[in-house]
């Protein structure tokens, strides 16, 4: 039997096989069109902006809803310390070096060479420890925000030898020898530049727990405590009220106790605030809205 005869395939044209080719891409374009819709909507279907896949993650929570702040602090007196971690309670009067020394920072005409000292009897590591603290220190007075920004000032972290001592202090002290050294005349807890060898006196209680007026937010506070002091330490002797409502308040201005004129003339009547009503947002630094 003779093998049988294949029949030969119609050739077809140029323009059949573009066409057959048009309809196979918009095939598979189509395709991926809808299998993106599908997932997108599988991504998206747990909750509006910013939700988790529902199938990631199975919550073990009753409703899994973090907590909500009323938003306000009660129970409080002006001037309170807020309630928070675990403070020292033995004074030792006397300071360990921490950190390390550092390059110049700024091009002011003036260089004030710092250290950076922690009293002997804090416990840091409750905190991040001594290189977190010099840190802090270091990075808010290198900030263009901060002093720096005037060309009056630049910064420099060194090592003191005998040769050589600082013109600023930085010392991370307790409650009591703060207290001591500044005075407790309002019997608040607060920090103070004391002239006698240069010392910025930073209460440990105040980096712990922060201030009322800041609402919380303890690193922008600690920013202030270091520009506000040393501020003193470079020559602002004076504070400064607040100069219109809802403005930034001056970084001179006593923010650890309020944010309100009258408010803090009560406190200190013999100080520059004014008997008005006004009140600024907390600031942590000299020039908030500038940069180099």
């Amino acid at each position: 039997m003779p093998a049988p005869q294949r029949r030969a395939r119609p050739k077809r044209s140029a323009r059949g096989l573009l066409e057959e080719g048009r309809w196979k891409t918009l095939v598979l374009v189509v395709a991926a069109l809808v299998s993106g819709l599908l997932l997108g909507d599988a991504l998206h279907s747990g909750g509006g902006e910013g939700s988790a896949p529902t199938a990631a993650v199975e919550s073990s929570g009753d409703g899994a809803e973090g907590p909500v702040p009323d938003g306000q602090y009660t129970g409080y007196k002006v001037g309170d310390l807020p309630h928070g971690g675990p403070l020292t309670e033995t004074a030792s009067g006397k300071y360990r070096t921490v950190g390390e020394p550092g390059q110049k920072v700024g091009k002011g005409e003036k260089v004030f060479t710092y250290v950076v000292e922690v009293e002997d009897s804090i416990d840091s590591s409750t905190f991040g420890g001594d290189g977190a603290f010099a840190a802090m220190v270091d990075a808010t007075l290198a900030n263009p925000k901060g002093w720096t920004h005037d060309p009056k000032f630049a910064f420099q972290h060194i090592t003191e030898t005998n040769d050589r001592h600082p013109d600023l202090r930085i010392q991370l002290s307790t409650q009591k020898t703060t207290a001591d050294t500044c005075g407790a005349e309002f019997a608040m807890e607060t920090s103070c530049f004391y002239s006698d060898g240069g010392r910025v006196v930073l209460n440990e209680g105040r980096w712990v727990r922060g201030a009322l007026p800041f609402e919380g937010d303890l690193g922008g506070y600690r920013q202030y405590m270091i520009s506000h002091e040393v501020g003193h330490g470079i020559g602002f002797a004076n504070h400064q009220p607040c100069e219109k409502n809802g403005a930034l308040a001056p970084v001179m201005m006593q923010q650890t106790l309020s944010l309100n004129n009258r408010t803090l003339k009560k406190i200190e009547p013999n100080e520059v605030y004014g008997d008005d009503d006004t009140t600024c947002r907390p600031n942590p630094w000299p020039f908030p809205l500038q940069g180099r």
